[in-house]
């Protein structure tokens, strides 16, 4: 992944009401955002945000319902205008741009997908997928063949001339994700974009995405309430502060407070936390026995059935195959309990 960010969020505010520039500039920092509120009779959207998106990473902003993560991440096209401060994309901050140099932005190297779907009724799925490739003005049969390549990629084979009531909604949440990726966006942004699915089929979406991205390696930012697994790194935002970002680990492993905890306690801890992250030192037994090795990179839940194979504990090596610790069957139990 590239050390150069793709996006540079620097100190973003946003504030709606009336006068939200003279309110940020009198702002006391110390109130709370309902004592703004009250005071003020502004509410503050998000609240002095900064972080960084490399590319091809995918990025999740989580929180409540209230919590400013729509807002922040409609501030990073510019689909809500920041209060203050600097979103740099590919090192040029967007706040500087204007109108025309917006629109070639969000046409060209931006795609959004939201949750309600926003379909086309009497067009074909088919047309739905390419209407972006139309507005380029990119020939007929051009833009079907890349459409049609597309819906292949989101499991739609087979459905390119149906129309959208035909489709449950799964389906049409798949034909609003092919139509953004078929304009090959640099960046791709969600907006809570599966909220509105049953739960199954909303995990089936994400484990898709999941699998999309390893392909497409495209820079994503959602927006949700879930799917802390999705994301390279996190964002979980409160009352429109960012409270904590990290990888999934970190954050289920090591929370700031009582309501990151509380907002992960439900994650599978064995899905994102990593061998390196619970083992002990290697024995000397470890050490000389031939033994199974594990990578300290490697999640718990791929240790499962080695570890019920395993007579004692796997050797955890690095990336150059060096013994850096051990784990052992009771280890990755008590890993695994949310309560430990």
């Amino acid at each position: 992944m590239s050390e150069t960010p793709k996006i540079v969020c620097k100190n973003i505010w946003k504030i709606f009401g009336t006068y939200p520039r003279r309110t940020l500039e009198n702002l006391d920092r110390s109130l709370s955002r309902a004592e703004v509120q009250e005071q003020t009779g502004h509410v503050i959207g998000v609240n002095d945000v900064s972080f960084e998106i490399n590319k091809g990473e995918t990025f999740v902003v989580m929180g409540l319902s209230g919590s400013g993560k729509s807002t922040l991440v409609r501030c990073i096209s510019r689909l809500i205008e920041p209060t203050a401060g600097q979103m740099i994309i590919d090192g040029e901050d967007i706040m500087n741009y204007t109108d025309a140099q917006l629109t070639e932005l969000r046409r060209f190297r931006m795609s959004m997908v939201f949750q309600h779907f926003g379909l086309f009724p009497h067009r074909k799925v088919i047309d739905n997928i390419s209407f972006g490739l139309e507005i380029r003005g990119m020939e007929k049969k051009e833009r079907k063949i890349k459409a049609m390549e597309v819906l292949e990629k989101v499991g739609l084979h087979g459905w390119a001339d149906h129309y959208p009531r035909e489709l449950s909604g799964g389906m049409q949440q798949r034909v609003g994700l092919a139509r953004a990726m078929a304009v090959d966006p640099e960046i791709l942004i969600f907006d809570e974009p599966f909220s509105a699915l049953d739960p199954l089929i909303r995990r089936e979406m994400q484990d898709e995405l999941i699998s999309i991205q390893s392909e497409v390696q495209k820079t994503m930012i959602f927006n949700t309430h879930e799917a802390i697994k999705m994301g390279d790194h996190i964002a979980i935002m409160k009352d429109g502060v960012v409270v904590q970002i990290g990888t999934p680990e970190e954050i289920v492993a090591n929370p700031v407070d009582d309501y990151v905890r509380e907002f992960t306690e439900d994650v599978p801890r064995y899905k994102v936390l990593s061998v390196g992250k619970i083992m002990r030192e290697a024995s000397e037994a470890t050490r000389s026995n031939g033994t199974h090795r594990v990578n300290a990179s490697a999640k718990l839940d791929t240790l499962i059935d080695i570890a019920i194979e395993a007579n004692g504990p796997l050797a955890v090596v690095d990336d150059e195959d060096k013994i850096v610790g051990e784990i052992d069957q009771s280890m990755i139990l008590k890993a695994m309990d949310s309560r430990s």
